[in-house]
């Protein structure tokens, strides 16, 4: 049963000019309920275009996830050979990772992807706050089960970067590059990340939580928490495209890649997730809890790992830690 918040959700999908009266009337319920909840959704990020002092209507750029739109541009963008998914689609929870996590423990699922309109925990990696405003982006956790132990996925990450670069070059966004391990960039600026857990016994068989993140019309007000360089896809000029369709492109590429992946390995997604390196060739530093190296950055192993020709003109690889140029700690 749908409670409250959804409710005026739905009658504000329409697009038409509401107020809080209004919606009290349809709605069956007192205009100071009303309010109050509007008020909440306008607090997790939704924007309202307020035609006048009392009356609004869903901002123009605003577009509301809806599973039965994204498993329609789904059907035809998905290979027979691609597992079935199983799509939720929420409003609002702490982390689309943390709800993949518990669902795990309930169901041996694969190919469950998990979709919130905004996130009040988002983490990124080295539990960085992921900005997730409401209805303006997409936060996404997708469940993959694996027969392979975690060595044999190593490089994973960054072949999903590669999927997610397809998808939005499928939509016609171009500019976007990928920066190791897992950030996805256009134009020299963050556009979005990926973080994946692995779930089981990491020698045998394992489930993988793969979560993205990327931007798609983020608000001023909520970008203030970012403490990088950003972007997102409408400053990328991608100003009508839907989100319900960058999800469907999103799923339909990454589906691919995961299925693919046990048979391939990085190794097949190497070339790729190269020619996209937005670092390969600058001065860069490695940090990790064992210390920071920096060197020339080579581009990545047949493995995924990070090569750099130190100053020594030693090569040494690195399988985790963050990643800068030097000089932009």
């Amino acid at each position: 049963m749908l409670d409250l918040q959804d409710e005026i959700l739905t009658v504000l999908g329409d697009r038409c000019a509401q107020s809080d009266d209004s919606l009290a009337e349809k709605l069956n319920v007192t205009c100071s309920r009303i309010k109050g909840e509007r008020q909440l959704l306008m607090e997790a990020g939704l924007h309202l275009d307020f035609l006048s002092e009392s009356h609004y209507r869903l901002g123009t750029h605003v577009e509301l996830l809806s599973k039965e739109v994204i498993e329609r541009h789904l059907m035809p963008l998905c290979s027979p050979a691609t597992v079935a998914w199983d799509l939720k689609v929420l409003r609002t929870i702490d982390s689309t990772n943390r709800y993949a996590r518990d669902h795990v423990a309930k169901s041996e699922l694969s190919g469950v992807v998990i979709l919130s309109e905004s996130q009040t925990a988002g983490r990124g990696r080295l539990g960085k706050v992921w900005a997730s405003p409401f209805a303006a982006n997409v936060y996404m956790s997708i469940i993959w089960r694996f027969d392979l132990g975690a060595e044999a996925l190593q490089g994973l990450s960054l072949a999903v970067g590669v999927g997610v670069r397809r998808s939005l070059a499928r939509l016609g966004v171009s500019g976007v590059q990928l920066k190791w391990p897992n950030d996805v960039y256009c134009e020299g600026k963050k556009l979005g990340g990926i973080l994946l857990e692995v779930v089981g016994d990491p020698k045998g068989q394992c489930t993988v939580i793969i979560g993205v993140g990327i931007n798609v019309a983020m608000p001023m007000a909520a970008a203030e928490e970012i403490d990088q360089p950003w972007t997102d896809l409408m400053s990328a000029g991608a100003t009508k495209l839907s989100r319900n369709l960058v999800v469907a492109n999103l799923i339909a590429s990454i589906f691919e890649v995961l299925n693919d992946f046990p048979a391939l390995g990085f190794a097949a997604y190497r070339d790729e997730w190269e020619s996209l390196d937005l670092f390969q060739g600058s001065q860069g530093i490695v940090s990790n809890p064992a210390g920071s190296v920096s060197g020339t950055i080579l581009g990545v192993d047949g493995s995924g790992a990070l090569r750099m020709r130190l100053v020594s003109g030693e090569e040494q690889r690195f399988i985790g830690g963050e990643l800068s140029l030097r000089g932009k700690l």
